[in-house]
């Protein structure tokens, strides 16, 4: 592979410059004042009745057993694989 020659070293203090640079932009998104809001009770939340929430809550628990049969189903198919895989070796090690 051929070597780049334009990539720079990281070194510490461009790595501080860059975590600085970073938390102030995420200041600025994060807090309503510095985003521009002169009065915060003015700002409009999404507002949902508690039944939607309930149905959102409902599926989300439903896709989590959905997910946890599947990464069972996932976790046996796995271990076979894991299994024939560990006979071959041997099987392989035996002729050698």
């Amino acid at each position: 592979m051929a070597r780049r020659k334009n990539v720079k070293k990281l070194t510490p203090k461009m790595l501080r410059s860059m975590i600085v640079q970073e938390r102030r932009k995420l200041r600025e998104t994060s807090d309503p004042i510095a985003a521009g809001v002169e009065d915060i009770e003015k700002v409009s939340a999404a507002e949902v009745d508690a039944d939607k929430q309930a149905d959102t809550l409902e599926k989300d628990i439903d896709h989590l057993k959905v997910l946890k049969i599947q990464e069972a189903k996932l976790r046996k198919k796995l271990r076979e694989v894991s299994s024939r895989r560990r006979n071959t070796q041997k099987r392989i090690k035996r002729k050698l």
